[in-house]
């Protein structure tokens, strides 16, 4: 029995990658309208899916000179070139972003050309923390925090009290 799940487990994967490969190799390295032409191309972002007023990573090859990033999500940003030729960008996410959809459109200054890409924007949910120490205890609190040690001595101490009378032999 286990051996016909792996066998449809692996069947599974294969075809999945089977499928996929079609797109990769359609997709290229064009990076969208510039083609072979020059200009932005291999535009990644990570991640693909981001909350609200969190950062976006854009990653472009092919603008030598810098550019901009530009989308509703965000406003927009300046490529920055490292040594080897890729320019990156980092973008904040409007914090009243609309989850769904976006895209983005990348162009270089030294290139007419644009290349885009599409990215999810999720919406941002806070920490369901409590208020994890934040606030001092209050004068109640501490009033039957005391009481409740104090209860606790006392009994310990007629514990051991009463206790060392039956050992005595004194009843």
């Amino acid at each position: 029995m286990r051996a016909v799940r792996t066998l449809a487990v692996t069947a599974t994967a294969f075809a999945a990658v089977a499928l996929a490969a079609p797109l990769a190799a359609a997709d290229g390295n064009s990076g969208g309208q510039g083609g072979n032409g020059g200009g932005p191309r291999d535009v990644t972002i990570s991640p693909s899916a981001v909350h609200q007023g969190s950062t976006i990573t854009i990653t472009v090859k092919g603008c030598t000179r810098g550019g901009t990033v530009t989308s509703n999500a965000f406003p927009q940003t300046n490529l920055s070139v490292n040594q080897n030729g890729i320019s990156t960008a980092i973008a904040r996410v409007f914090n009243h972003a609309t989850p769904g959809n976006y895209n983005l459109a990348v162009r270089c200054h030294d290139n007419p050309n644009v290349a885009t890409r599409q990215f999810t924007v999720l919406e941002a949910r806070g920490a369901m923390g409590g208020l994890g120490g934040s606030l001092s205890p209050s004068s109640t609190e501490m009033a039957v925090g005391g009481s409740l040690v104090a209860a606790a001595a006392l009994g310990g101490g007629l514990f051991i009290l009463r206790r060392r009378h039956l050992s005595s032999g004194k009843v």
